[in-house]
C-alpha cells in the first residue's frame, strides 16, 4: 500500500498545492494521500510556529501517527517542507519509503547566497512591508515564486482568499524563516530512494542547491526548464508525471554515509 504525505514551505498551506495532489495521486497510483500544514500555517494558523526544524519533525510525526494513514510513507515536500522531510528521513529511516524534495536547500551543502538569492532580499522586504495587505503581499510572492502567469488574476484571487481566511502572523513567518536559515542537515544519506526536483529559473533559491544535494547523496535529480520556485504551481502535471516515471526506477535503499 502506498501513502503520500505532502509538506509545503514557508508560510504556505495545503490549499496552495492547487491541483497537484489529485495529479500526483493519479500519476503514482497512490492508495492514499495526506496533506499536512506546519504549525502557524493553514488550519494551524493560530499555533506558534516552531523555531527549529526538529520541532516541526516532531509535530509531523505526531500528526501522522494520529491519522489512520499507514506507513511507511512516501513524502513529497518543497522548500522548508523539504528540510522537515529530510530531517525526518535521516532520524527515522524506517518511516520513510520514498522522498521527493522540490526546490529545497540546506546546510552544509549550499552557501547562504545560494539558499536565498541576494536579489530576492529586496522583494522579501516588500512582502514584509505589505504583510497586512493580503492582495499586495500575494502579488509580490507570486511575482517572486511563479513563472506561469496565464491565470494570474485567478491565482491572486485564490491566494488572497486563503490569506484572509487564515492569515499567517508576521511573527510566525519570521520564526519559520529563522528555522529554515538555521537548519543543518545530518551527514547521513537518507536510506530511502530520493528524487530532487528543481526549477532552472527559480528566483528565490538557486537550483544548484538541489544539484549539490543530489551529488552528495547519489540521488536522482531532474530540473524543470522554465518554472519558478513554486514548481507545483507552475507545472503540476510535469511534477506529478516526473515523480510517477521515477518510482519504477528506484533502487533498494543503501543506508550509506558521505
Amino acid at each position: 500500500m502506498s501513502t503520500w504525505i505532502l509538506l509545503r514551505g514557508l508560510t504556505r498551506e495545503t490549499r496552495h498545492w492547487g491541483p497537484l495532489p489529485a495529479m500526483l495521486r493519479e500519476a503514482t497510483h497512490a492508495d492514499s494521500l495526506l496533506q499536512l500544514d506546519l504549525p502557524g500555517n493553514g488550519a494551524l494558523v493560530n499555533q506558534r510556529a516552531p523555531a527549529r526544524v526538529a520541532e516541526m519533525v516532531g509535530f509531523v510525526r505526531l500528526a501522522v501517527s494520529q491519522s489512520s494513514v499507514p506507513g511507511p510513507y512516501r513524502v513529497l515536500a518543497m522548500s522548508l517542507g523539504g528540510m522537515v522531510a529530510t530531517a525526518w528521513a535521516q532520524q527515522y529511516p524506517d518511516e520513510i519509503e520514498k522522498l521527493v524534495l522540490v526546490n529545497t536547500s540546506m546546510r552544509p551543502f549550499s552557501r547562504a547566497p545560494e539558499r536565498l538569492r541576494p536579489q530576492a532580499w529586496p522583494v522579501l522586504l516588500r512582502v514584509a512591508a505589505d504583510w497586512r495587505n493580503a492582495r499586495q503581499a500575494e502579488a509580490v510572492i507570486h511575482q517572486l515564486t511563479c513563472n506561469e502567469r496565464s491565470a494570474l488574476a485567478d491565482d491572486l484571487a485564490a491566494w488572497t482568499a486563503i490569506r484572509e481566511s487564515a492569515p499567517v502572523s508576521r511573527t510566525n513567518a519570521l520564526r519559520q524563516l529563522w528555522a529554515a536559515a538555521r537548519f543543518n542537515a545530518a551527514r547521513t544519506v537518507p536510506r530511502c530512494a530520493t528524487l530532487l526536483l528543481s526549477s532552472a529559473h527559480d528566483r528565490l533559491v538557486n537550483p544548484v542547491c538541489s544539484a549539490k544535494l543530489a551529488a552528495a547523496w547519489g540521488a536522482a535529480h531532474v530540473q524543470h526548464p522554465w518554472a519558478g520556485h513554486d514548481l507545483p504551481h507552475d507545472d503540476p502535471a510535469w511534477t506529478s508525471q516526473t515523480v510517477g516515471a521515477w518510482l519504477p526506477e528506484t533502487a533498494p535503499a543503501r543506508g550509506t554515509a558521505f
